[in-house]
């Protein structure tokens, strides 16, 4: 499986290349990717596999495919593959954003195929969020689109407070279970008062995903995004994620009555209120989209009953509603396409002028419907016959079927039908990319609808795990029960005659349109909005001396709480004054520039006085024996006083008097008592170790891994994750704060000029120089002496890093200490000469490789971040000791590089062309 996964990532980021190279075309390329995981997945079933992850924490890569997954595999890549197809024709040749849309299509499909097969629960939620993010992606993907970005921004809300409660009870469930395996907990459910709230939780979260009231009102609004995206998202594939959770969870928690009290209710709520509001909508696409609500609600009354029964009849209208909504989508598209509108009081006529489309179109609202001989109506039979033994919630399902009779006419008349007084609408010629779609899925409703027995006995395998199987039910388009057929013809008759009085039922619903959902939603962002107005406000001054207080002074009395809630700590240890003589001098030195600080006020000098701390520690570090946590201090404090000059010269020379500052002597009292804290802690902390320090075992599991330098070993190797996991965040950072300075749109590279030859002929030392009165020619001298050497030894540190002193990033600071130089020197088109490549295509690239390592150690069947090595010898070379973490820390090097030219191109050399222009 995770193949299949790895090439919807690979493709997805591949995709904006494609389309700048083959145009929309590039979507018929990308259609095979999900048809590729098609074909293989139905030969894979039953399939189970399971990957280690952290096996200390009980994490691992598990999938399963089994029936159900197996029906929602087919859905998400069979549709999938089909309206990336459709794409290919339905933009226009020079859509704008067309590769980044195809990127996260393509990445979505991966996402929701991994959420289908997950059997883990914490996997599960980690591709639940995906489809989240790319789903919010996706609806805003047009930046100029404020209907776009509001309806993302909604659907992202909504989804994401609703998967935040879930993940809460999965964790529950999971830890009552003493398993994370869906399987294991659907095979052996736990029990208890904490499960019943917890399963709570999950329903709310998988309501959310699903659109169910009271989280109905994100799903109409999403329909600003493009209608491919609302064929596939909000018609088979995103929508179906929190159904799908009822119908996985259901075998295992069908039978509390927390299950049943809660979704049946909600989902016949949905079914009555969508339906109702679909009678009085004139866009096509919003009268799709509560028709899509109400038949979740559908979907989720029978999941929620809890009946194996019901599930079967579930699972019927699970794929019946995939087939016909998306087809009904994609056929919207096509009308929009055509005539320019989706508006049914403006259209007229296109019956006769695209007739194909409007026979594909009526295929797939009969099923919709529940008329025969569909699946849409074996489905709906086998709903009536599940739910005969509870009077009122087959009355409420009935009651919402006659919604749907109602509202399919609304559509078909509306989107076909010639209206008096209207003239023909002018329609143009309709590409066989996006015809044939929704043409297969409608012929799929009618195909599948003679083969209902078979597919009902081949889901049985899931329907038989309930505990409660309910009455016996029968998949067909003829069962031989009457009073479900019966039901269906008065379903028929009452939605004929609610969709003939069309215009007194779309009166009456707006007259009794009090509450708006969408309305009450934002009078809550609003008041969200005010009152974390109000709490920043009071929080947040903009004073960093504030900030700086505020943090410490919770710390000490954290510290004194505990102290006098505790008692004194009773500390047995062996304390010694120094272990060599170095130590005392430095630390008086560390002392004597802390004490200093508090005196100075310029701010040059604070920086330095603070660097003297900083190289002081360093020192510290290195008499203590650890040289490469010295020259990682050295060169991370020598770049970070580099920033602090840069951003030093838009500020006064010394600090403003301020009458709102904090007094001296309660900075000192608060500082001496936050330093004993912090050393009272760490004492503590000695004190009450019981265990063997991990640090004696770090020299046999370096040698373990190849490498001589305990410390490198320890990056790479043994916390490889911890690095990769805070280099991302520090990349993410530096991007945020960078970003911040730009007034403009960054571009791929900054502006060059090259200096101007000197008049005698000579060239100047370097390709540009500081305008007459800033230079210095000796500072030039130096940069251009020390650029290359500075390169080669961070080469050096590089390539050593795993048996001595250095490493990536230790090697990266030292490139990037080198580029600041040249810039320093020369100016800002002199940073565009050293660093000639995009700083975020460093970053990026770095990131890769680094992340490239995790897919390495999984290709060679190891575990993620696993290092590979091997010794290989060469004719004249002779042994050469080959590593993947070279390739690690070489990610680590580009990153570094990168931030730090992001770092000098914003600060630097942004702020000169802002003060060149001011």
């Amino acid at each position: 499986m995770e193949p299949l996964l790895i090439l919807h990532a690979v493709a997805a980021m591949c995709a904006p290349v494609l389309v700048r190279v083959m145009g929309r075309g590039a979507f018929t390329v990308l259609a095979a990717v999900p048809a590729i995981a098609l074909v293989f997945v139905a030969g894979w079933v039953p399939y189970e596999h399971t990957r280690a992850w952290a096996p200390q924490l009980g994490l691992e890569l598990a999938f399963r495919v089994d029936e159900l997954s197996a029906l929602m595999v087919t859905l998400v890549t069979g549709i999938g593959a089909l309206v990336l197809w459709y794409c290919s024709r339905y933009f226009g040749r020079d859509a704008q954003g067309l590769g980044r849309f195809a990127g996260f299509l393509v990445a979505f499909a991966g996402a929701m195929l991994g959420l289908v097969v997950a059997d883990d629960l914490l996997l599960l939620y980690v591709f639940w969020e995906l489809t989240t993010v790319f789903s919010y992606l996706l609806i805003g993907y047009d930046p100029e689109s404020r209907a776009g970005r509001v309806a993302a921004m909604q659907a992202l809300t909504v989804t994401t407070l609703g998967g935040l409660a879930m993940l809460a009870g999965l964790v529950i469930i999971g830890q009552a279970a003493g398993t994370y395996r869906i399987s294991r907990i659907v095979a052996d459910p736990p029990q208890g008062g904490m499960v019943v709230a917890a399963l709570v939780l999950v329903l709310a979260g998988a309501l959310a995903k699903s659109a169910i009231f009271p989280f109905s009102l994100w799903l109409p609004g999403a329909m600003a995004a493009p209608t491919p995206v609302s064929a596939y998202l909000h018609a088979a594939a995103m929508v179906k994620a929190g159904i799908y959770l009822l119908a996985r969870l259901g075998p295992a928690f069908g039978d509390v009555a927390v299950w049943r009290l809660v979704a049946v209710p909600l989902g016949l709520a949905t079914m009555l209120m969508a339906g109702w509001r679909a009678l009085r909508e004139t866009d096509l696409k919003r009268l799709l989209a509560y028709g899509t609500v109400s038949q979740l609600g559908f979907l989720t009354v029978l999941f929620g009953a809890g009946t194996g029964a019901a599930a079967l009849a579930g699972v019927a209208m699970l794929l019946a509603h995939a087939l016909f909504k998306a087809a009904l989508f994609l056929v919207v598209g096509i009308v929009d396409h055509a005539t320019g509108t989706r508006d049914l009081t403006v259209l007229s006529g296109l019956r006769t002028t695209m007739p194909w489309v409007c026979a594909a179109s009526v295929l797939a609202a009969a099923s919709m419907a529940g008329l025969p001989p569909l699946l849409g109506f074996a489905g709906k039979e086998a709903a009536f016959e599940s739910l005969l033994h509870d009077p009122l919630v087959l009355a409420g399902v009935v009651l919402g079927s006659v919604l749907t009779v109602a509202y399919t006419a609304r559509f078909l008349w509306g989107a076909f039908a010639a209206k008096p007084g209207l003239p023909s609408t002018p329609v143009r010629p309709t590409p066989a990319p996006m015809f044939t779609p929704p043409a297969l899925l409608s012929v799929l409703g009618l195909a599948t609808a003679f083969a209902a027995a078979r597919y009902g006995a081949a889901m049985t395998p899931y329907t038989a795990t309930y505990p409660d199987h309910g009455p016996e039910v029968h998949l067909a388009l003829w069962s031989g029960a009457m009073t479900p057929l019966a039901l269906s013809a008065v379903a028929l008759a009452l939605g004929i005659a609610l969709f003939l009085i069309r215009e007194p039922v779309a009166r009456l619903g707006a007259s009794l349109h009090v509450l708006d959902a969408a309305r009450l939603y934002w009078a809550f962002m609003r008041g969200v909005d005010r009152n974390a107005t109000i709490l920043t406000g009071l929080l947040q001054r903009g004073s960093l001396p504030g900030y700086l207080t505020l943090a410490l002074a919770v710390m000490a009395a954290t510290g004194c709480f505990s102290f006098l809630y505790g008692g004194a700590p009773v500390l047995d240890l062996d304390v010694t004054a120094w272990d060599r003589p170095e130590q005392p001098v430095i630390g008086a030195v560390l002392v004597a520039g802390a004490a200093a600080l508090l005196f100075v006020r310029g701010h040059i000098l604070l920086a330095l006085m603070a660097g003297v701390t900083g190289y002081g520690a360093a020192l510290l570090f290195l008499v203590h024996g650890s040289p490469d946590l010295a020259l990682t201090q050295f060169l991370a404090e020598t770049l970070s006083l580099v920033m602090f000059a840069l951003v030093l010269r838009r500020l006064p020379v010394s600090p403003e008097r301020d009458s709102a500052r904090v007094p001296f002597g309660l900075r000192l009292g608060l500082g001496l008592v936050t330093g004993v804290v912090a050393a009272g802690a760490g004492m503590v902390a000695l004190h009450e170790r019981t265990a063997v320090p991990v640090g004696t075992q770090l020299a046999a599991a370096a040698e373990r891994a190849g490498a001589a330098n305990i410390v490198s070993a320890l990056l790479v190797d043994i916390r490889a994750w911890d690095t990769l996991g805070e280099s991302s965040v520090i990349i993410v950072l530096t991007l945020g704060v960078t970003s911040l300075v730009f007034l403009r749109r960054r571009t791929f590279s900054l502006e060059r000029e090259d200096a101007a030859p000197l008049p005698d002929g000579r060239t100047h030392w370097l390709s540009a120089t500081l305008p007459a009165g800033q230079r210095s020619v000796i500072f030039e001298i130096v940069a251009r002496l020390t650029f290359h050497t500075m390169l080669l030894l961070s080469v050096f540190l590089l390539l050593t890093g795993h048996g001595r002193v250095g490493g990536g990033f230790a090697g990266g600071i030292v490139a990037g200490l080198a580029v600041a130089v040249r810039y320093l020197a020369g100016g800002r088109y002199e940073l565009a000469r050293a660093l000639p490549v995009n700083a975020g295509v460093l970053i990026g690239v770095g990131l890769t490789l680094s992340v490239c390592c995790a897919l390495i150690g999984w290709g060679a069947g190891g575990d993620a971040l696993r290092m590979l090595a091997a010794d290989v010898t060469l004719p004249l070379v002779g042994t050469l000791h080959l590593s993947t973490v070279l390739l690690f820390d070489f990610g680590i090097y580009l990153s570094v590089v990168g931030m730090v030219g992001d770092v000098l191109r914003s600060l630097g050399a942004e702020l000169d062309r802002q003060m060149e222009g001011s």
